[in-house]
């Protein structure tokens, strides 16, 4: 079975600020639904105190209810159902729209020169990497790994094995922090995991806090349970989560100065989205993927890897994914990949997403397809810069010998 935290702190976070709508600002008439909405919060946190007792954000979640109990004279006996509150009125410190121009990257860094470059990284399935320089690479990285860490946010994501006895991974829990920023935002830390994606923070807020540019960081909720995305306007940063089946995806669209604002570039080499995986952590792709497709299983991950599941063929698996990935790049590879690994067709899925998340997130529609360098493309594919020579003399000389 796949590891995961039995504290669900998240999900009373999020519940929490469904019920309030993100309203701190109550009237008189206004407080006793939301102590009502804050004992319902209470009652949450005690049904999972004895599995979060480790956990911060659980901590942190109980001294504020305290502290809300006592700023809205609420008691601790009542009703606990959850009614949804008004929204505040335009204007609102949750609703400014007047941000200060420092906390727009491109009005504040970029007023009197060119368009940033943005860079994109994805990390998805089993899981395989695209960094910021466009290399993919498929990993083992099992364990808590810190995917983006610079001078204005550290991204980690923990992956848990797939299948009992297997190395092949996953990502089951993701945490986001957004470091404070000038007048721009308070710190914000968002966490996610399997069957928990919260379209909030972790202390209930969806935007940047107090400050007076607070709504240059905000979070959307696009599909709920299942899809997010995350505008941090003042670094110019895009970030989307989604959960396909049971793990998560991430995606992230980032201006090249952001990327590189590394105080220790010494630490760079943890930094996977720049640095792509250690080389010992890395898997020849290529190699098991021909195995794939002579033995009809995946050979995964060193020799003491149990027998994977026979619910795809690589024949079957191929259809499967061309079903959402016609062109066979490196996104189909991986996809056949993950259901020959896995046999779980939300892998196709996640390899779907992450293709349609660097259609939206990449800055250069040139380079959405990536391709092995050696690899003879099918009819009506672009062949990739790089591709052996040999090949193509082996080609011209097939179609001369047709011509004869």
């Amino acid at each position: 079975p796949t590891v995961t935290s039995p504290c669900k702190i998240l999900k009373c976070n999020s519940e929490f600020w469904a019920a309030t709508s993100g309203s701190h600002h109550l009237g008189a008439e206004e407080a006793p639904e939301f102590c009502t909405a804050l004992r319902a919060y209470a009652h949450c946190t005690r049904r999972t105190a004895r599995t979060c007792r480790g956990d911060l954000a659980y901590h942190s979640a109980v001294h504020g209810i305290d502290d809300l109990m006592v700023q809205h004279n609420c008691s601790k006996d009542g009703p606990t159902s959850q009614p949804r509150l008004r929204t505040l009125p335009p204007g609102d410190s949750q609703e400014r729209s007047d941000s200060p121009e420092i906390c727009h990257y491109e009005k504040s860094f970029h007023k009197h020169s060119a368009t940033p470059n943005y860079t994109h990284c994805g990390l998805f399935g089993d899981p395989h990497l695209r960094t910021f320089t466009d290399t993919f690479q498929t990993c083992k990285v099992q364990g808590a790994w810190p995917l983006i860490d610079n001078n204005y946010l550290n991204v980690q994501v923990t992956n848990t094995p797939v299948l009992p006895g297997s190395s092949a991974t996953a990502t089951s829990k993701l945490t986001i922090i957004f470091k404070s920023f000038q007048e721009c935002v308070d710190q914000k830390v968002y966490q996610a995991e399997m069957d928990e994606l919260p379209a909030a923070f972790v202390d209930g807020s969806k935007n940047g806090g107090d400050k007076h540019g607070a709504n240059s960081l905000k979070i959307t909720e696009k599909v709920s349970g299942q899809h997010i995305e995350i505008q941090a306007k003042y670094i110019g940063t895009t970030i989307v989560v989604r959960q396909v089946g049971r793990y998560l995806t991430f995606a992230v669209r980032m201006p090249e100065e952001v990327v590189n604002a590394v105080e220790d570039r010494d630490s760079q080499g943890l930094y996977l989205c720049l640095r792509g995986c250690p080389a010992n952590q890395q898997i020849d792709f290529q190699a098991v993927r021909s195995a794939q497709a002579t033995e009809g299983r995946a050979r995964r991950k060193g020799p003491s890897l149990p027998a994977p599941p026979e619910a795809f063929t690589y024949e079957t698996a191929t259809a499967k994914c061309r079903e959402k990935l016609p062109v066979e790049d490196l996104y189909f590879q991986s996809c056949v990949f993950d259901l020959l690994t896995t046999g779980d067709v939300n892998f196709m899925l996640a390899a779907y997403y992450a293709f349609e998340d660097v259609k939206m997130l990449h800055s250069n529609k040139d380079k959405l397809h990536l391709y092995e360098r050696t690899r003879v493309l099918s009819p009506g594919n672009t062949a990739p810069t790089g591709t052996h020579p040999t090949l193509w003399v082996a080609l011209l000389c097939l179609c001369w010998l047709c011509l004869l």
